[in-house]
């Protein structure tokens, strides 16, 4: 009688403590030595959400059409950067795996007609290769942005070498990152014009060379900015919800949990935050958020940002911060690779600015998409060509 009674006892104790069951299981404590002041948190909730496709983040058509585009203006910086202004097919047939082309360069440039256009060479009827009109148009376009930006450009590559540990990358990620930050290829070859007095390169730890920041201005990052903008202390990220993404009470119990710990600037110094915190986490989200917000489509492949592991100090299991916020980030996975997508961008386009060189991209996209029509008018065209012939033959 007397246990039946401290069971029933125990299972209205249970009852009445469930709705603070994850307030209970928060605990804090202050963190002496850093150099701004918050509290650390711990109470890791296994969050898990179901990935959703949605159909709109898989139709930016600059985003997926990246992973073609690059290998497309390496070979028409190629074309470009001879004084002829046209390439014989074999100054660029063994350099398919330096310029990210997946096929043989021959085969790669005739898929898209509307950008090289092909010819019979002087000598040996080798094919050469020089650039349409059109596509020559947007390059000279290309070029005076790379002028015009020069500054903003350089901005944004001093904001991604500040949020490092030691205000340095290696030159070999910085090249791999090039890309996304829309520098050209030749960036880093002329400094003098490029590269201001606060960049120096350096010798790192393991021989590699580096490019280091020295630079004593605050930097804002775009959250503070816009926080600034709208008068309020309180920073929290922006949520955007997938379509048909429901989340369980727990999940979102802890989601107004983390919204509520003090944002961390990705500029600050955080070599004493505990990386096994909430705060710990927060400032990681911060970080991809500032960094996708840097980038020309404000997204990136995730094995990319994965090789900045080292010196940005992201913890091993980073892609699980993805999976956590799916909110804030869409993972898409065309072209057989998986893509993060920063939501914000295309969810509040005013909240982020766009990149100078994104309309020229939008324009070699359009270009290339021209190429199919032309591609699939010259088979309709061999295979009446064909008919007619045949025809003439019964005939005769």
């Amino acid at each position: 009688m007397l246990f039946n009674l401290e069971k029933s006892a125990a299972k209205t104790i249970r009852k009445l403590l469930k709705p603070f069951e994850v307030s209970i299981l928060y605990y804090s404590y202050k963190i002496p030595g850093l150099p701004f002041s918050h509290i650390q948190s711990y109470s890791y909730v296994n969050v898990y959400m179901k990935w959703k496709k949605d159909s709109y983040y898989e139709s930016i058509e600059h985003i997926h059409h990246s992973i073609q585009l690059k290998p497309v203006i390496a070979l028409k910086n190629c074309i470009t950067q001879d004084p002829n202004g046209c390439i014989p097919i074999s100054a660029v047939s063994k350099r398919g795996l330096q310029l990210d082309v997946p096929m043989k360069v021959a085969r790669f440039m005739r898929q898209y007609p509307s950008i090289y256009e092909e010819f019979t060479g002087p000598e040996y009827n080798h094919p050469w290769f020089r650039l349409t009109s059109e596509a020559a148009e947007i390059d000279r376009d290309e070029k005076r942005v790379y002028e015009e930006s020069r500054e903003e450009l350089r901005s944004r590559l001093r904001k991604m070498i500040l949020m490092t540990k030691e205000n340095v990358l290696p030159l070999k990620i910085i090249q791999g990152m090039q890309w996304y930050l829309g520098l050209p290829n030749d960036f880093l070859q002329h400094p003098e014009q490029n590269l201001d007095e606060s960049f120096r390169f350096v010798e790192m730890e393991d021989g590699l060379k580096g490019l280091a920041i020295e630079s004593g201005e605050k930097v804002y990052s775009i959250m503070e900015k816009n926080a600034m903008k709208s008068a309020t202390d309180v920073i929290e990220f922006p949520f955007f919800p997938s379509k048909a993404l429901r989340m369980k009470s727990k999940i979102e119990n802890w989601l107004n949990e983390f919204q509520k710990l003090p944002y961390i600037s990705p500029y600050e110094d955080f070599s004493n935050l505990d990386p096994n915190s909430n705060i710990a986490e927060k400032r990681l989200i911060g970080v991809l958020h500032e960094l996708l917000s840097l980038f020309i489509d404000h997204s990136a492949e995730r094995r990319k940002l994965f090789c900045l592991k080292k010196y940005f100090g992201f913890p091993q299991k980073v892609h699980r911060a993805f999976e956590r916020h799916p909110h804030m980030f869409y993972m898409s996975f065309r072209n057989k690779t998986c893509t993060v997508i920063l939501k914000e961008a295309y969810c509040n386009e005013s909240a982020i600015e766009k990149h100078p060189l994104l309309s020229v991209r939008k324009k070699y996209i359009k270009l290339m998409k021209e190429s199919e029509v032309i591609l699939r008018n010259r088979r309709m065209e061999n295979r009446f060509s064909s008919c007619s012939e045949k025809l003439t033959l019964e005939s005769n």
